[in-house]
This record gives structure tokens, sequence and C-alpha cells, in this order.
């Protein structure tokens, strides 16, 4: 059997990676036109980082797991085809800025259609919009050159969080297979549920109908992202009310109907998914004259904008209502801790916000590049999600500095904003930083990760989310 994968990205890479190395007797071929990207992928610098990832790799690489720009050879060969591409929200046109652009994933299905020569099982593992499945088999179908050949379309939603993607894919708490209620696609679904069937028990490989499947995608995005809003939300009350939200999420986790995951109240949720899902869902909704659950729905993501919007009003409003001139490090770029993935992060929102006010924001993460800092806060929104999309021209750089290190960037800083929950930041002398810093020197806590307690000692004004507000920051007006 052979597999190929059209799209060598953070889905892409590390699922075919971890099928080649659990199934020695499958050849598997991830192919992109993205020529640098390949490259690095054949390297020992791979494009993205992930906990794990480049031991996978580099385990089954050049065994049974290739990474090729020759897209015509392999897919013409293969028995299954991934496709991994993007499905990023419209920016122009009917939907935009709410349903998702299909014209990576049409593209991928005509290619397949004009090299196949045999019958071949096409597998959705880019996140779409219910009813694509129908969509794409009538452009395989009609595109198709070859008398006898059929396509057998199955959904097979990725579940995977990124920086431990890789956990993830070695033990799931499911793997989902949807595909059509036929003979031939009861078939297909056996045939790829075989591969998985090599290192995951079968009773967690579920089966359901094709636009279940689908469906259950955006769905499960959509419930993790209201519960970080919700208690997002809650933090607001909290600061307003002198409660404490970690308490609450605490109070509130330990009931076993609620449970203590996607809890923890943050500046706000970022990733490649759960924005783009919930517009995608809310669309569909609109779309069927359900308007009632598109609203419902579109609060999860105006509920993260009000997140990301109160912290920067935050921070303006503590430093005497001016942040013009000031330097203030950022600590964190990436979405979430251990990966280098930037895409919807709430750091973008935030350092914009800062810097229209004519703040001067030194930026440092551990794991993201300065082009890919620079490119992010240039590009319009939705762009990020397009192949190739070009660093462009933007005055908000000129007040944009990346730091080599965590002291670089405190060094004359007026405030430290923690804006990504990694485990390095907790153990910085913050002592050492604070010396560095003008005074008031103030610590805005994005991720609840530090000793406020210990910071306060230092001499640091400290803005907690969600928790009782310092004395220095409360306003009396009475």
């Amino acid at each position: 059997m052979k597999i190929a994968c059209i799209g060598a990205g953070y889905v892409g890479g590390p699922t075919m990676a971890m099928v080649a190395l659990k199934c020695p007797d499958i050849e598997v071929v991830v192919v992109d036109i993205n020529e640098e990207r390949i490259n690095a992928w054949n390297s020992d610098k791979l494009p993205i980082y992930e906990p794990g990832l480049f031991e996978v790799v580099k385990e089954a690489r050049g065994r049974n797991l290739f990474f090729s720009t020759d897209t015509k050879k392999h897919i013409g060969e293969a028995d299954i085809v991934f496709v991994s591409v993007n499905t990023p929200t419209k920016s122009t046109g009917i939907g935009a800025g709410k349903a998702a652009d299909l014209t990576y994933w049409e593209g991928a299905a005509r290619l397949i259609a004009s090299v196949s020569t045999s019958s071949k099982i096409v597998v959705e593992k880019s996140t779409v919009p219910v009813k694509t499945a129908e969509a794409i088999g009538k452009v395989l179908q009609r595109n198709c050159a070859t008398p006898g050949v059929e396509f057998e379309i199955l959904s097979n939603p990725e579940f995977l969080a990124e920086g431990t993607a890789i956990e993830d894919l070695r033990h799931p708490d499911r793997v989902l297979i949807g595909g059509a209620d036929t003979v031939s696609g009861r078939k297909a679904i056996e045939t790829l549920a075989s591969v998985y069937a090599h290192w995951i028990p079968r009773e967690r490989i579920l089966t359901a109908n094709l636009w279940s499947a689908e469906l259950a995608k955006l769905t499960a995005n959509a419930f993790l992202a209201q519960r970080i809003s919700s208690i997002n939300a809650i933090s607001a009350l909290c600061e307003a009310t002198g409660a404490d939200v970690q308490q609450v999420a605490h109070a509130i986790g330990t009931d076993s109907r609620i449970g203590p995951k996607f809890l923890n109240a943050s500046v706000g949720f970022g990733g490649s998914c759960f924005q783009k899902d919930i517009l995608n869902l809310s669309y569909v909704c609109e779309s069927v004259g359900l308007k009632e659950v598109a609203e419902y729905w579109y609060q999860v993501v105006s509920m993260n904008d009000y997140q990301k919007q109160r912290f920067v009003e935050r921070i303006i409003s503590a430093m005497f209502n001016t942040v013009s001139k000031k330097k203030i490090a950022i600590y964190g770029f990436a979405f979430k801790k251990d990966t280098g993935d930037t895409r919807e992060t709430p750091a973008i929102d935030v350092c914009k916000g800062l810097i229209r006010d004519g703040a001067k924001c030194s930026i440092y993460d551990p794991e993201v590049t300065p082009e890919q800092i620079f490119r992010d806060l240039s590009a319009p929104k939705f762009e990020w999600d397009r192949p190739n999309y070009s660093r462009s021209a933007s005055h908000m750089l000129e007040n944009v500095q990346v730091a080599p290190d965590a002291t670089a960037a405190a060094e004359g800083a007026h405030a430290i904003c923690i804006l990504t929950e990694w485990d390095a930041f907790k153990a910085y002398d913050y002592q050492a930083l604070y010396d560095k810093m003008h005074k008031p020197a103030f610590i805005f806590d994005g991720r609840n990760i530090l000793d406020h307690a210990k910071l306060r000692e230092t001499g640091f004004i400290v803005y907690a989310l969600g928790k009782p507000l310092d004395p220095f920051l409360q306003k009396n007006y009475s």
C-alpha cells in the first residue's frame, strides 16, 4: 500500500510521520509544491517545532517516509490520498470573514483527478464545511479521464493539540472516520481503519457518516473555544468583584460533569482552528436559516476579541493612560507553549493595540523567528492562512523590536507582558529584570503563570488576569 499526503504543514507532516513510524510496511510520501518547506522536512531543521517530532521523522525518513515536490508522480501511484491543505477564511466576496475558502481543496481534487489511473480513497484531513465531500466528489468524477477509476471520499478530521501533537497521534482519544453508507464506502472505511489499527485499539476507531464526521470536527473546536471564552468572561467579573478566577475555575472543575480542562483564564485563545472553525460553523448555520444558532456561536469569538481588547485597555489604564514611546517587553508570541505556531495568536492583537497607542514592543519568544513575528504583525486579517503570504510594508513595524533574550527585552522597559505560558518564563530572575526597568515597573500576566506575591515583594506592580486588582491599579472615584 502507498499513501500520499498533499500538504506538508502542521497536520500533514506530523500525521504522516506517525503513520510511517507505526506502519513500516506502508510507503508514505508527503508532497507539497513549496520546495523550501520540503527541503526543511528533509533536513535536520524541520519547518515546524513540535516536541518529539524530529525523533519520529528521523526514524522513519528514508525508510518508508519521504517528502517530495513531485506531486503528480506520488499522487498517481498512491492508493490513499490524504488532503491536508489550507482552508482559510474568505477575505473577500460572499461570506467574507466567515465562510471557508476551498480554493486549495478544489485545486487538490483537480490534481488528484488529473493524475489518477487507478481507483483511490481520498481522505479529508483539512477542516472543511459540512457537505464538502459532496462537492469534491463531483470535481473528482468530472475531471478524471481514465475510464473505470472510482473515488471514495472519507472524512478523517484531526483532533491534535499543538505542543502535544506527537503524543496525541501516538495515543489518541479517538480516531474518527466518516464515509458513505454503501458497500464501497464501508470497504474504504475499513481500509483506512486497518492503517490506524497498526497501533490504535479498534474500540478507539469510530465510524460515522460523512456529514457527521465533518460536523464533529467543527463542533469539537467550537465547544473547546466556548469553554475558554466562558471562563474568560468570568475573569472580567472576578476583577470587578474581587473574586479569583483560578479559585472559581478549580471549584467548578472538580465537578465531574464539568471537569478541569480548558478552564484556564487567559488573554484569549489562538491557533489555526478555533476562530476559523467557529466562523465556519456559524456561516453554515446562517446558510441553512439558523440565524439564532449562528449568533450564539459568533458570541464565542466576540468574547475572545473582547478579552484581548480588555487586556490592552488594562495595560494603558494602569500606565497612567499613556504608553506612548514607552518600551513594553512582550514575553511569548506563539499562541501557546511548546509550539512555534503563531496563527491567530492573541499576541498579534495585543501588540497591535499597544502600538496603535504609541508603545514600542520588544518581543521575545524562544521558538518564533523574527521573520515570523514581523510577518504576522504586517499581514492583513485572515491572510496568515494563505500559502506564501508575503511581508508587507507597515508603519507598525517601526515600533517593533525582536529581542534575542528575555533580559534584552526587559532592559529599559516600563512593563513586561506575559502572553505565552512558556515554562521557562516562570524561572527567570525577576529581581534582576526589575533592576533594569523603568519605575514603577509593571508586570501584566496574561496567563497567570508567575508568583505574583513574590513579584510584588520585588517591587513590581502586578496585574494578574481575573484576580483581585493590585491597589495601585484600582480606580477610586468616590
